[in-house]
């Protein structure tokens, strides 16, 4: 075998997508440290006990483990980070009121997500604590639509669901509760035949709820319908004002929306609303955030909490990646030639020097370049519009 061959689902970072990478990284921060949220930089591995505290069985199965040479306890590697911050928030940081969170790093999957994911993603993402209404949920769902602008994402559609909706139809009749599972694979998979036997014994009101909840997909009217059509009681109320307030926002932010009552994802861990992004034809979320009170709990301390994760790395895939071009410099030690390529850099341009007459610009496009014009130095259009030589 070469020695330069990776594993399977892992690759190097080359420079198109690595620019941006650290361009949409720095921009995505900054947006969020604009509405109050810290930078935290959890550790790569924990012990999985706490690593994997309060998560699903998918996560567990995407977790790389190993054995700590100097304790003899077992370590993960994370495939994901907010349980990390909310150990953080629950745990370390034990402050009392709304906590704001944000981070940036690499995570790695021993399984990848889909046939042509990476197994290290890079995550960028935000999360609130200690707020349980849905002012929390709709400013971190803004975040969302405004990191996705801030890439340049076109034609955006976010999918929001309600894991509450599907709890208070199951409380409708307590053998429900023995198949959730397999009711929540087949809700998940609009698989109709597979729920028939499983909701068969149920009462009816139960049954035909959980049957009928296959059907309410789609925009703004799927509400309306779910309140004519599903037993009615406070908590699914709530549900359905909770979706309610999230379309609002992604209306007023000018984002598509779509509602599916039985997009289940994340089930057991997401205790509220949830939303999920997607953009134009490509299959994969690029967005995946939702409303998790139940994991501080694990920690010692049950806190409110919702936030959103973005994988950077799938949004250089569909953008595919940077499309910066560069300035030519000549090699010239011309004092007024220093200060205009000095200027150019502070303004954000990139200028790259030759470093002698002849020497070769591989790399970078340069579509424009430095030359004297009347005895000045003037930023001109290169020949050939994109060439590297």
């Amino acid at each position: 075998m070469a020695r330069w061959l990776l594993p399977e689902g892992i690759s190097d970072v080359l420079p198109g997508e690595a620019r941006f990478l650290e361009r949409l990284r720095r921009a995505a921060l900054d947006l969020y440290r604009g509405y109050g949220y810290e930078l935290v930089v959890p550790p790569l591995l924990e012990y999985t006990e706490s690593l994997l505290t309060g998560v699903g069985a998918d996560l567990d199965l995407r977790t790389f483990k190993l054995t700590d040479q100097i304790s003899g306890r077992m370590l993960g590697l994370r495939a994901d980070i907010t349980p990390q911050v909310a150990r953080i928030d629950a745990h370390i940081l034990n402050r009392a009121g709304v906590v704001r969170l944000c981070y940036a790093a690499s995570v790695l999957h021993a399984r990848p997500l889909h046939p042509l994911a990476t197994r290290e993603p890079f995550y960028v993402g935000a999360e609130l604590f200690g707020h349980a209404t849905g002012a929390a949920d709709a400013e971190v769902l803004e975040l969302a639509v405004r990191t996705l602008a801030l890439a340049e994402v076109q034609e955006v559609r976010f999918d929001l669901g309600h894991t509450g909706i599907l709890r208070a139809l199951l409380a409708l009749d307590p053998a429900a509760q023995l198949h959730a599972e397999d009711i929540v694979a087949a809700l998940s998979a609009k698989d109709a035949a597979a729920l028939a036997p499983l909701t068969a014994g149920l009462a009816p009101p139960a049954r035909a709820a959980l049957r009928e909840l296959i059907r309410l997909h789609g925009d703004e009217r799927v509400l309306a319908a779910a309140r004519a059509d599903l037993p009615q009681s406070s908590a699914l109320r709530a549900a359905l004002d909770d979706l309610q307030r999230l379309a609002d926002v992604l209306q007023r932010l000018g984002a598509a929306v779509n509602i599916d009552l039985a997009d289940l994802h994340g089930f057991r861990y997401h205790t509220g609303a949830t939303f999920a992004a997607y953009a134009g034809g490509w299959p994969v979320a690029l967005v995946r955030g939702g409303r998790y009170d139940d994991v501080g709990r694990a920690f010692g301390r049950a806190r409110p909490a919702t936030g959103f994760s973005i994988d950077l790395r799938e949004i250089a895939r569909l953008r595919n990646g940077d499309a910066t071009r560069a300035i030519l410099a000549p090699a010239d030690d011309d004092a007024a030639l220093a200060e205009l390529v000095s200027r150019l850099r502070a303004d954000g341009e990139v200028v790259i020097r030759r470093l002698g007459a002849d020497d070769g610009v591989d790399g970078m496009p340069c579509d424009r370049e430095i030359r004297r014009v009347d005895g000045a130095w003037c930023v001109v259009a290169r020949a050939g519009g994109t060439a590297t030589g």
